[in-house]
């Protein structure tokens, strides 16, 4: 194949036109955004107006907007039971978790092993808050935090967050949100999903990689105990000179997929239905996971019948397409899917096709016509076997 076909935005999304040039841009002004000469003002300047952008989509102030590293410094940043509203000082006690949830969330961070406690799926996937309610009443009286991501990385299941948190406020408790795989997806501001903190990464909007965000609702929700202590940029609570250029690219991302949404999930939900039509042409038995319940647009997870994820994620590499296994972990090997186990699924792994603002028809297209391929070379060679 003379254009490799990319589908895997759940994990990188292609650096978008807009977020190229406003890195560029950002990189022509020199200063270091905490110095107070003209050429630290205007990178300052730079920093704040991403700042005001993304705290503005978010529907929270700008002041409460804190930049990081990517999600998963910002999960283990708002994951401690040092969280704080207002005055409040006695720590947090129990951390309640999505079974789904990724990996950054899914070890607790900075809470005790002893305080972290799994809430079950749904078949489908999604939290079930049967037992949500169950493990709320367990620990009433207690101080509880409850991390619920918007949307399974693995899956694209659409998670109950706005119910759960009304369960969570209910009981005196914080909800943490991780927003990774919904910004730019589906609507998610404070005022929507009811969170008090939302978290996600830059490059799956289409960003630039090693930038991310912490967002709280209001200026009296606080973490005690920072990570990163220094200079004391980012108000106090993410030491270390500022990434201006990615953090400009970000915001230029952010905007981008929030304004083209709409459009884009018009676009892309056909686009995924006609992938998985193909997919059930090509693999009758095919099992699309969370097919039953809501899912952002932009994502398929599956298992073919009789062929391991892995072996197809592989020949489908070499031919040209790239997706991933739903259950890859950081060091690229593939292990079995937390997520699927959660569900109750059979299946230990599966394949995750994800689209995103790059992906177009010609692109399913072609992925369907090499799948049929990799489908078909696969079950001869074990015939002959």
């Amino acid at each position: 194949m003379s254009k490799r076909i990319y589908l895997d935005h759940n994990a990188t999304s292609p650096l978008r036109p807009e977020a190229r040039a406003a890195m560029l841009a950002a990189m022509e002004a020199p200063g270091n955004a905490s110095s107070v000469h003209a050429e630290g003002r205007a990178a300052k300047a730079i920093l704040e107006q991403a700042r005001v952008g993304i705290a503005k989509g978010l529907g929270t102030a700008a002041r409460n907007v804190t930049f990081t590293s990517g999600a998963t410094e910002a999960a283990n940043l708002v994951l401690t039971p040092m969280l704080q509203r207002g005055k409040e000082s006695a720590p947090m006690e129990v951390l309640l978790v999505g079974a789904g949830e990724h990996q950054a969330v899914l070890a607790g961070n900075r809470f005790p092993a002893q305080a972290v406690e799994r809430v079950a799926l749904t078949p489908e996937g999604a939290l079930s808050l049967t037992a949500l309610d169950a493990a709320l009443a367990r620990h009433a009286g207690k101080r509880i935090v409850v991390a619920l991501q918007a949307a399974n990385n693995e899956t694209g299941v659409i998670q109950p967050v706005c119910e759960a948190a009304g369960r969570v406020h209910a009981a005196g408790g914080f909800l943490v949100c991780d927003a990774t795989q919904a910004i730019g997806r589906i609507e998610t501001t404070f005022q929507t999903s009811g969170a008090d903190f939302l978290f996600f990464s830059s490059h799956k909007l289409g960003g630039p990689l090693g930038t991310g965000a912490l967002a709280a609702t209001q200026d009296n929700l606080q973490i005690s105990d920072v990570m990163l202590r220094g200079g004391g940029q980012e108000f106090g609570r993410r030491a270390g000179t500022e990434n201006v250029a990615g953090v400009a690219g970000f915001a230029a991302a952010f905007e981008a997929a929030l304004r083209t949404m709409t459009a884009e999930n018009a676009r892309l939900g056909p686009l995924r239905d006609l992938l998985e039509r193909r997919i059930a042409e090509i693999a009758p038995q095919t099992r699309f996971f969370g097919r039953g319940a809501r899912r952002v647009a932009t994502t398929s997870a599956f298992a073919l019948p009789g062929i391991p994820a892995h072996t197809a994620l592989m020949a489908l590499d070499l031919s040209g397409v790239a997706v991933s296994s739903g259950s890859a972990c950081s060091s690229g090997k593939v292990r079995e899917s937390h997520v699927l186990a959660a569900m109750g699924a059979e299946e230990k792994e599966a394949l995750r096709v994800s689209l995103g603002w790059s992906t177009s028809k010609e692109d399913v297209e072609q992925f369907g016509m090499v799948l049929a391929e990799v489908v078909d070379r696969i079950r001869s060679r074990r015939s002959v076997a």
